[in-house]
């Protein structure tokens, strides 16, 4: 039977980093490959077939998922209220559907995120495991999350569907830790570091290279979940066709959350960078990736160093 892959989202960060990765897979040589994009593209290559359109269109998708037998959805929506249900819900719908009338479908792989489990906004006293129910924080982007995974569940529990879910933390590529620890206004993600502090120490923190350190509103470091994007891919190819992965979500993320504290001390050893304690309130969570190690023989390569050293040695391509 021959195999086709359909990718969602494969112009992202998350997609540009595991086309090419699939690609070289000695194990998916045979499979063709499909991607959906409403915008942006990937490069050509002559074993990607490019479906252009907007997901929400039940005829675009219909024409993306024919003869598919596997799908990895990495299409999603920040906090935008006015499109974040036709991209992360009806989208999937769509996807879902013609996915359970299709005959020969495999696996639909959905790369989710944490805030399905309150992200560090909500408190937890024991780590994170993938049976926490779901519990998502203010805003439509948390929301969305939770609904992803449900409409995943549902479909297995109403038509036996093979799903899996990949509940992945934030994200990192390229320099986006050391953009995400920056003071200057263009800060990536948040907290806005800036404007906790104000335009003046902003400034200051900016100039001598400052890093912040953020505390909890009781004064502790707080520990925040990350996965690197390189480790994230390993664990979205071992899940494609892995026979332990049906039906199943796994926590991929680092063996240990960041501690913002020692994100300070390693830049200072390795550096010269002060670090700036700053309260925010957030709360310390961990997420436990055990089940994936157990399970799909997945291992985290980036800890705290690695993933730091990464951002801060970037250097984007002339």
């Amino acid at each position: 039977m021959s195999r086709r892959i359909l990718i969602t989202g494969a112009a992202g960060n998350v997609g540009e980093v595991f086309l090419p990765r699939l690609l070289a897979e000695p194990r998916f040589a045979d499979y063709s490959v499909r991607v959906l994009c409403r915008n942006r593209q990937p490069p050509p290559h002559p074993r990607i077939e490019v479906v252009t359109g907007d997901i929400a269109d039940r005829a675009v998708v219909k024409r993306a998922a024919a003869g598919v037998t596997h799908v990895v959805h990495l299409a999603t929506c920040k906090e935008d209220p006015e499109h974040i249900i036709d991209v992360t819900v009806k989208g999937m719908f769509w996807l879902l559907e013609e996915c359970r009338n299709a005959p020969d479908f495999q696996r639909f792989l959905l790369v989710g995120g944490d805030a399905a489990v309150g992200h560090m906004y909500l408190q937890r006293e024991l780590p994170i495991t993938e049976d926490q129910r779901h519990t998502a924080y203010k805003g439509c982007y948390a929301l969305s999350k939770v609904l992803e995974e449900v409409l995943l569940e549902q479909y297995q529990i109403q038509y036996g569907l093979d799903g899996c879910c990949l509940r992945a933390p934030w994200i990192m590529c390229k320099d986006d830790f050391k953009r995400q620890l920056s003071f200057a206004p263009e800060v990536f993600g948040e907290p806005l570091w800036g404007k906790l502090v104000g335009p003046e120490k902003a400034a200051q923190y900016q100039a001598e290279g400052a890093v912040p350190i953020m505390l909890d509103l009781a004064g502790k470091p707080v520990l925040r979940n990350f996965v690197h994007v390189n480790d994230l891919v390993e664990a979205m190819v071992l899940a494609i066709d892995h026979p332990r992965a049906r039906q199943q979500t796994f926590n991929i993320c680092m063996d240990e959350p960041v501690n913002y504290a020692e994100v300070a001390r390693h830049l200072n050893r390795t550096r010269g960078l002060r670090g700036v304690e700053i309260r925010v309130e957030r709360f310390s969570n961990w997420l436990d990736n055990t089940k994936a190690k157990l399970h799909l023989g997945w291992r985290p390569f980036y800890d705290l160093a690695r993933l730091v050293d990464a951002a801060y040695e970037y250097r984007k391509p002339s």
